[in-house]
């Protein structure tokens, strides 16, 4: 029996790194892509099961590789990912082909979850069920998108974001999901 197979796309090396981690324990054959062109090659050959495909990435959409995705691999599954939810984006998301949507941060329970929960892509339905994201988790991601427009450079976020380092290493510390 073979296992199932699954797609991350997302430019944030950290991000797909844990997910690539959970979902090989979880009994998937995982194939990583940091890039549209790396993504649709990757489809291409494995014609994996299901895909999960940042929305924002530096120079394409998760709109644009779901599109590419689906020519080169029609049955695939795709969840987007956005830390920047609107109703317009998951709407167009849907009506391409994904099955749903969620908001960063998502943890693997939650991906699996969107998939196997496909009724709930509807912008109406998920409305019912809206748990909006804690402060917590916001300043979480708010923090790492600095860090990761700074390519990493500690001091160079703690200036962005107007906190001292070793504040900012404190909470990077604290706030690890």
């Amino acid at each position: 029996m073979t296992r199932p197979t699954i797609l991350l796309v997302d430019d944030d090396d950290i991000l797909r790194n844990r997910l690539t981690r959970a979902f090989s324990s979880r009994g998937f054959d995982v194939y990583s892509a940091k890039t549209k062109e790396d993504a649709v090659a990757q489809a291409q050959e494995a014609q994996p099961d299901r895909a999960v495909l940042d929305l924002k990435m530096p120079e394409t959409s998760g709109i644009e590789v779901l599109k590419d995705l689906l020519k080169v691999s029609p049955l695939t599954q795709a969840v987007i990912l956005t830390g920047y939810g609107s109703i317009t984006n998951a709407v167009e998301a849907v009506r391409l082909g994904a099955v749903n949507y969620l908001t960063k941060p998502a943890d693997v329970d939650e991906i699996l979850a969107a998939f196997d929960n496909q009724e709930s892509a509807a912008p109406e339905s998920n409305a019912q069920t809206y748990n909006p994201q804690s402060l917590a988790e916001a300043e979480w991601e708010h923090i790492h998108r600095v860090l990761n427009d700074c390519g990493g450079n500690l001091s160079e976020a703690a200036r962005l974001l107007d906190i001292p380092r070793r504040t900012l290493q404190r909470k990077l510390k604290k706030l690890a999901p």
